[in-house]
């Protein structure tokens, strides 16, 4: 049995990372149905035969609801960690001198071996060592080819293989791991849609991505290295897509620094034009609690005001007690946001001049003509998803219909802004375009009879990135019928 799902009535998309509460078919169905648009698989955890199944469902979706799926794989990248204590436990005391060194010897409360070369080539006097997600504090005060001496500013109990964090520096090590490698190649056999790149410090960083993705998935750039901030302009036009990764950031930065960056990581992404995610415990009491607290709520709010394309849920969907409730609540949230009059001033806080071609003084032309004639929507027809991307970027009043003959077009899309892909047949002529953009919109209900529809796309038709033709119709109503 099908079941035709409308298009959303928010905007803003919802991703949900899928874990051990909810990668049965049954549940990824389920939060489908209650709003989520794309699917994040996190390949830090468990096997690559692991995820077949779960990719599986995310695809039957396409059968049984009638509407393209989104993928996301997630790339681990490089783990820092530090080596083994005696005991497996130690406490490391403020004011004391701790030493990081080459000898894989069980550590103690004076040294552990630290079996990342890297770090000893790239590491300076001052620069600090973040240990257990920030916890403790070490700063460098003296360095060699095997040795780093550190001073503890912020002690505590540190026990076997806890993290280390180094954001004082760009340190010279590829975001590719041979972990990843497999796990890129296995998710592009397995077709996902998107590949995030973990530990991105430049922009040199993805090209062994690209290269290796051969234009098979788009790649989304985490942004979650304060290395990155410094190139972040570079970076964003070298990706497809943005993920402002706030955790690893909030650990590597002071917490009072992260909220102006992730306005400045989506005002960068939106003006470039490339979707952008934000994550990291958006609802983190929902992991535990049916309900989130006042601040989370405040917290996802804003970052629809601010215009990003997606929202993201991690720990909430994946291991959390009440995956359902935390996707219903982030659909509930973009609603409620989006139907604030303020709500279309606030987005367009950001400035996004268009570049000085056709197809995008179209998008911003059919941006204020919706506005004007108070159209229904926006109908384009695109085979590489460009058209919908520039139309995306100016954050129109209505939503988005994006027609194309493309499949894994329409799947890409499922991260961007106001946007509800068809994979349908291409067109033939301006007749045919304008016939099938009426019968399309009334179809998934986009519209109905009597409405304004501006519909978009390029002749000759079946050329990429030739959008040159804006034009206004008025659907009558026995559009849907017609199937010349």
């Amino acid at each position: 049995m099908t079941i035709a799902i409308a298009p959303r009535s928010r905007k803003v998309r919802v991703l949900a990372t899928l874990g051990p509460a909810s990668n049965s078919p049954e549940m990824i169905a389920t939060l489908f149905q209650a709003g989520a648009d794309a699917f994040r698989v996190n390949m830090s955890h468990g096997d690559q035969q692991s995820k077949v199944a779960v990719i599986e469902a995310i695809r039957a979706l396409e059968t049984k609801f009638r509407r393209p799926t989104t993928i996301l794989a997630d790339l681990q990248g490089p783990k820092l960690r530090v080596g083994k204590f005696e005991g497996g436990k130690v406490v490391l005391d403020h004011g004391s001198t701790f030493v990081l060194d080459r000898d894989p010897t069980p550590g103690d409360a004076t040294r552990v071996e630290l079996p990342h070369k890297e770090i000893f080539a790239a590491i300076e006097p001052g620069a600090r060592l973040l240990l257990d997600d920030g916890k403790l504090v070490l700063r460098v005060t003296d360095h060699g080819p095997d040795r780093i001496e550190t001073l503890v500013e912020v002690g505590g109990p540190l026990s076997n293989n806890k993290g280390l964090n180094v954001p004082d520096v760009v340190l010279p090590m590829a975001a590719l791991t041979e972990k990843d490698r497999s796990d890129l190649a296995f998710a592009v056999e397995q077709g996902v849609d998107w590949i995030a790149l973990s530990f991105v410090q430049r922009p040199e960083d993805l090209a062994e991505a690209r290269k290796l993705i051969q234009g098979k998935a788009a790649l989304l750039a985490k942004i979650e290295k304060p290395a990155a901030i410094d190139r972040l302009e570079e970076i964003v036009e070298m990706c497809d897509g943005v993920m402002v990764a706030r955790g690893d950031l909030g650990v590597e930065l002071p917490p009072q620094s992260v909220p102006p960056l992730q306005k400045r990581i989506v005002e960068t992404s939106r003006r470039l034009g490339r979707p952008v995610v934000v994550a990291t415990q958006m609802l983190e009491s929902m992991i535990q609690s049916p309900s989130p607290t006042r601040a989370e709520v405040s917290d996802v709010a804003t970052a629809i005001y601010d215009g990003a394309d997606a929202i993201m849920l991690s720990a909430e969907s994946a291991a959390g007690a009440w995956p359902v409730e935390s996707v219903a609540m982030m659909n509930s949230i973009g609603i409620s946001v989006e139907s604030d009059p303020m709500h279309g001033d606030r987005v367009h806080f950001t400035v996004t001049r268009p570049d000085p071609t056709t197809a995008d003084a179209l998008s911003e032309a059919a941006k204020q003509i919706a506005k004007t004639t108070s159209a229904t929507a926006i109908i384009c027809f695109t085979t590489s998803g460009s058209t919908a991307r520039r139309i995306a970027r100016e954050r129109p009043s209505v939503p988005i219909l994006v027609l194309t003959p493309n499949k894994d077009t329409a799947r890409r899309l499922g991260l961007l802004w106001g946007t509800h892909a068809v994979h349908t047949r291409d067109v033939e002529s301006f007749e045919d375009m304008v016939g099938k953009a009426k019968r399309m919109a009334l179809r998934t209900g986009i519209a109905k009879a009597g409405d304004r529809v501006i519909v978009m796309a390029g002749v000759p038709f079946r050329t990429p990135g030739s959008t040159n033709v804006l034009h206004v119709v008025r659907i009558i109503g026995d559009e849907l019928n017609d199937y010349s």
